[in-house]
């Protein structure tokens, strides 16, 4: 029988061995990280929803009505009358024909690529593109093309290889915070006739009119772009995720989708709860402008500190550092000063490119943000450096 522990002790030599801890939520944006105090500056909660009254008050109105557990798949007796209504209000907001939601944006994206690519299929996808996108091409047994990071020209030159039916791309990249060439992109779809699809799980709620997501942000469709996925446990607050495309398409991923067929159906009272924040989402602007403030005053703010920053306008800023280590050196200075960020580190980004994830939202006030400059100050002035190192095409160079 094998023995684990060398795999185990070897992660933990290379400083990539993962720890959990028990993180206490006090407010929108302030935590308690097994006892200490702390700003949360690694939350996908963008616009602070989380912890909205509405929403609250929708999930316990629903949790009394509709009970805890949906107690069975939504193919056996678990869609339930608020299921059916948030996939409707889905479809109405993102403009395509059908929604259909699953409990989490990993489920969703497995039962997608699963459903619609086949063995022998050529399916293409961005070399940065979350893992559930990856682990759903390697079940669907289709033949995987990875093309450079938001590279449309590498893109092209796999797709005049002939033969592609999906391209599958993150609309925003969770761990870099840019954004996907989404016209370029569909514009070889429509040369090259493949369908397009794209994964907002980072984008839905922040970008477009709305915070309709990446597609409307560009001023796209289901016509260019005829299959979309995004999730409903960043910024709108909530759990799940959904996938919005045409009867066709809904209808084959339902009889396919190994992760829809065989999963509990998500809690209904988390779908009433759900319904509310979409509201909010559409509602309050001012979310996402003060949001946009954040995000400005902390890539001028770090430049002046003379930290590279990698080119993202959204709630992800990315600071790269280079050396697993090092991240988590850092990552644990700044929990010294009371200010949670996480080290991501190989495999989730590739080697040699570990970095903190700092992620705004628009719960923080700016003495937060003002706090997490000034630690960011002392980390310099106590003599942090780093190797030039590449991440894409970016390079990040070293502090002065």
């Amino acid at each position: 029988m094998r023995s684990y522990s060398a795999d185990l002790l070897q992660r933990q030599q290379q400083q990539l061995y993962r720890r959990r801890r028990v993180v206490t939520r006090i407010s929108a944006c302030e935590v308690e990280v097994e006892g200490q105090a702390a700003i949360n500056f690694c939350s996908n909660d963008y616009l602070g929803l989380a912890d909205h009254p509405q929403l609250v008050r929708a999930l316990q109105d629903g949790a009394e009505q509709y009970g805890v557990g949906s107690g069975a798949a939504h193919l056996v007796s678990g869609h339930t009358p608020v299921h059916h209504r948030l996939e409707e209000r889905l479809a109405e907001l993102s403009g395509y024909p059908r929604a259909l939601c699953f409990g989490s944006g990993y489920l969703a994206n497995l039962a997608l690529v699963t459903a619609l690519a086949r063995r022998g299929d050529r399916l293409l996808q961005d070399r940065l593109n979350h893992a559930s996108l990856y682990d759903g091409a390697l079940l669907s047994r289709a033949k995987l093309c990875r093309y450079d990071h938001a590279d449309p020209a590498a893109a092209e030159r796999l797709l005049q290889q002939g033969g592609a039916e999906l391209l599958v791309t993150d609309g925003v990249f969770s761990m870099d915070g840019d954004i996907a060439p989404l016209p370029q992109l569909a514009d070889l779809a429509q040369r090259y006739r493949f369908r397009l699809v794209v994964d907002d799980a980072h984008g839905f709620g922040l970008l477009g009119p709305k915070g309709a997501g990446t597609i409307a942000h560009f001023g796209l469709g289901e016509a260019e772009v005829p299959i979309w996925m995004a999730t409903l446990g960043k910024a709108v607050g909530c759990s799940g995720a959904f996938i919005a495309a045409n009867d066709e398409l809904i209808e084959t991923i339902i009889q396919n989708g190994r992760s829809y067929i065989y999963t509990t159906a998500p809690p209904p009272a988390i779908a009433a709860a759900t319904l509310v924040a979409l509201d909010l989402v559409q509602r309050e602007e001012g979310r996402r402008q003060r949001l946009q403030q954040l995000i400005e005053r902390f890539r001028r703010g770090m430049m002046q500190l003379g930290y590279p920053l990698l080119p993202s306008s959204t709630a992800i800023q990315p600071v790269v550092v280079g050396e697993s280590g090092q991240a988590m050196a850092m990552s644990e200075a700044l929990l010294e000063h009371g200010l949670l960020v996480s080290a991501i580190r190989p495999p989730t980004v590739p080697a040699g490119s570990a970095r903190l994830r700092v992620t705004l939202s628009a719960a923080h006030s700016d003495e937060a943000l003002e706090r997490l400059l000034a630690a960011f100050d002392t980390l310099s002035r106590g003599g942090w450096q780093q190797d030039p190192i590449v991440s894409g095409e970016t390079v990040c160079h070293p502090l002065p």
